[in-house]
Formats: C-alpha cells, sequence, structure tokens
C-alpha cells in the first residue's frame, strides 16, 4: 500500500469521526500553542531586557548616594548626599579601565517653548554622558566643557520633547524656558524609544550639571555617577577600584559602612533575564504536559478506533494486506491527527502571542525555530503514542478479526 492510499485512508477514517478526531486533537493544539506562545514571550523578554541594556549604555556601572538612617529608621538608598563633583573627575582620572564618567542629577519641571509647554524629566552632566550612554545627537550637537564650567544656559531635547515642543521643526537655535530660565536649544538627541519599564527615554532635557545646581535645583551634590568601563571583563575591577577610592575621598575608617553603593546594571539585567528564562520554562513545561495529555487522548482514541473496526482489519488482511500495512495505516491515522492538530496549535499559537503583546503590551518576538520545534513534537508525538495502538491492530489474527461483532 503506496503512501498516498494511506494517507487517503486516514483522512477518510478521520473524517468519518470527525468531532472525536477534532476533540482528540485539542490537546495537541493547547500544547503546540503553549510552546509557541511561550517561547516568543520568553524571547521578547529577553531581547527587551538586551535591547534595554544597550540603550542604557555599554557596560555601565551606577554610583548612588547611600541611606541616611534617623531614629533607627533607614531613609533609604540615595538619600544622602556624599557624591560631588569632584569624586567624578576622580574616577575618571585614578581609575584604570574606566571609558568615562559622569555626573547625574535630575529634577522635574514645565518646558516652554512660544506658546506650547510640555512637563518633563530635565537632567544635568557633563560631554561625557554622551559616551557613558551611548546616545548620539540626531541634530546640531551637546553642549560642551567649556559651557559646563561657563554653567552656560544651554540645552539639549530628547526627540519626544521636540516634537511636542516643536511639532513643525526648527528646534536648533529656539529658546526654551525652563523654571523662568531661559536656553538656548544647541541639540536633539536620537530616539531611543521606551526603556524595558515602559519609560520613555526620549521624554527628557539635558542641561550642563552646573546650570542645573545653580539655576534650577540649587544643591551642590550628586545625585548618581554614570561610569563606563573600557569592556565587559573590566566591570570587576572597575567596581572594585571605584569602591575604594570613593572610601578614600570620603574619609571613612574600615569600621566605617560605605556611604555610597555601585551597581552593575548587568548583573540587575542578567537577573531580570533569568526570572524570564523561568518564566518561559514554566510555560514550557505547560505545553510539555499538554502535549503528553495530548498523546495520551490520542493513543486512547487509536485504541478505540482499532476495537471498532476490528472487522475492517480482518477484511483487509483477507484480500492481502500484510500486517505491515495495518501498522503503517494506524500510525499515519495517528501521524495525521497529530500533524493537523499541530497546524492548527500553531495558528493559535501566532494568534496568542499577537493577542497578548497588543492587550497585555508583552514584547514577543516569534521565531521560525519555535513553529518548527512545535509541530515536529507534534508529529513525534503522534508517532510515538500511535505506535502501540497500530502494532496492536497489526497483530489482530484475521479469523478471529473476522469474526468479532
Amino acid at each position: 500500500m503506496n503512501v498516498s492510499v494511506l494517507l487517503r485512508v486516514a483522512w477518510q477514517a478521520l473524517r468519518r469521526n470527525a468531532a472525536r478526531s477534532f476533540l482528540t486533537m485539542l490537546g495537541i493544539i493547547i500544547g503546540v500553542g503553549a510552546v509557541i506562545t511561550s517561547m516568543a514571550i520568553g524571547s521578547g523578554a529577553q531581547a527587551a531586557v538586551l535591547a534595554q541594556i544597550e540603550s542604557l549604555g555599554a557596560n555601565l556601572v551606577v554610583v548612588v548616594p547611600g541611606a541616611i538612617t534617623s531614629g533607627g529608621v533607614s531613609l533609604g538608598s540615595g538619600t544622602r548626599t556624599s557624591l560631588k563633583l569632584d569624586d567624578v573627575t576622580a574616577i575618571g582620572r585614578l581609575v584604570p579601565e574606566v571609558a568615562a564618567a559622569a555626573p547625574s542629577s535630575q529634577t522635574s519641571g514645565q518646558v516652554v517653548a512660544g506658546g506650547l509647554n510640555w512637563s518633563t524629566s530635565i537632567g544635568g552632566s557633563t560631554p561625557a554622558w554622551q559616551t557613558v550612554r551611548s546616545w548620539s545627537v540626531a541634530q546640531g550637537r551637546f553642549f560642551t566643557s567649556g559651557e559646563v564650567d561657563q554653567a552656560a544656559k544651554v540645552a539639549v531635547l530628547g526627540s519626544t520633547v521636540a516634537e511636542n515642543l516643536f511639532p513643525a521643526g526648527g528646534a536648533i537655535g529656539a529658546t526654551v524656558v525652563i523654571k523662568n530660565v531661559p536656553f538656548l536649544v544647541v541639540g536633539v538627541l536620537t530616539s531611543k524609544g521606551q526603556s524595558g519599564f515602559g519609560r520613555d527615554q526620549d521624554d527628557l532635557v539635558e542641561v550642563p550639571i552646573s546650570t542645573l545646581q545653580a539655576r534650577l535645583t540649587g544643591v551642590t551634590y550628586v545625585q548618581n555617577i554614570l561610569i563606563s568601563a573600557t569592556t565587559p571583563d573590566t566591570v570587576a575591577g572597575v567596581i572594585d577600584a571605584t569602591e575604594r577610592l570613593l572610601r578614600i575621598r570620603h574619609h571613612l575608617t574600615p569600621l566605617q559602612p560605605d556611604d555610597f553603593s555601585v551597581r552593575n546594571i548587568s548583573d540587575v539585567q542578567q537577573v531580570r533575564i533569568a526570572t524570564s528564562q523561568t518564566q518561559g520554562l514554566l510555560l514550557a513545561g505547560i505545553a510539555v504536559v499538554s502535549l503528553v495529555v495530548g498523546g495520551i487522548g490520542i493513543m486512547n482514541i487509536m485504541l478505540v478506533s482499532v476495537t471498532e473496526r476490528t472487522r475492517e482489519i480482518g477484511l483487509r488482511m483477507a484480500v492481502g494486506a500484510k500486517g505491515r500495512d495495518i501498522l503503517l495505516q494506524f500510525l499515519v491515522e495517528a501521524l495525521t491527527l497529530a500533524s493537523v492538530g499541530g497546524l492548527i496549535g500553531i495558528a493559535m499559537g501566532l494568534a496568542t502571542a499577537q493577542g497578548a503583546s497588543t492587550l497585555a503590551h508583552w514584547p514577543v518576538l516569534i521565531s521560525p525555530f519555535s513553529m518548527v520545534l512545535g509541530f515536529t513534537s507534534a508529529a513525534l508525538i503522534g508517532v510515538v503514542f500511535g505506535f502501540y495502538p497500530a502494532q496492536r491492530a497489526a497483530a489482530l489474527d484475521p479469523i478471529v478479526a473476522l469474526r468479532y461483532e
């Protein structure tokens, strides 16, 4: 019996019990759909985290002030005012393997241009901020070290701010007012889009740190220090050297705790990757269970089918069909059930992944490998769980089968 005949016979047998065949395929459909959805969500989450790492800056290390304790109660990390601009200069000059070090302080407020205004984050830094954050300028230029030294009233706009204040363009050379202080717009940053936390990274204005401190906030300390190591392998050494340097500069004794905290952003993001992988494994486990349940359903239905078609099997053997032909016939039926279920499962998985992306705003990344894996798994389940019923059918005695009622 050739393959085309086997396929036609299998299809006719499944069509005779269409509702039962579909219910049998449900486990495979759900399992394959879960495989594709889980891999799409897991891959999307990892891609989003890696993109966030790249958008934050290469090999980024962040120094934040320590916590103040008042009345035995810690007020939280970042409440000290221990970081100064001189610390930034010292790190950039004395710590080996540092590509750049930049201060970072923020405030918020309304930015006014003509008859339009926009509430945004105003950051203060130095030209090294561009290197640390790996952020280029789309129009104009970034402010210079000389403008930082002079506390010049110049500003670089994020693309979101530029679009809202200057919808017709022409931001370069225009004046914006921040907290009643006029600033000359000298540049517009390239767009980076949303971060992994859903925040619009382009919704900001950068000004010289000296201008921010003298004219907008009135403070002399630095909220964060951003450091870029030369390579990923040097990050640990940069962290260690930075901690030792800051302890010396802050005159801390061996018994005193750090009044700052050094964080490796890549490590934080790797934790998020590990979390997304764990979630993906959980979903994959659910998919495997669904596939196994689907396989058991196929085996159960095929055993029922063997019992129902005992006389048919006897007749086929009586007219010359061999045990191998009967074995192949029932294997093809099981494989057809699993394959059709796999195809429907792929469609369901694609739809579910897109629906999750649209409704829940989850990042998804659908790969052809996940579809191939889902379909192959379904076909393999069909062969494995269909083999025993097929073998049982092939082992029937034709005389006994013909007498079966």
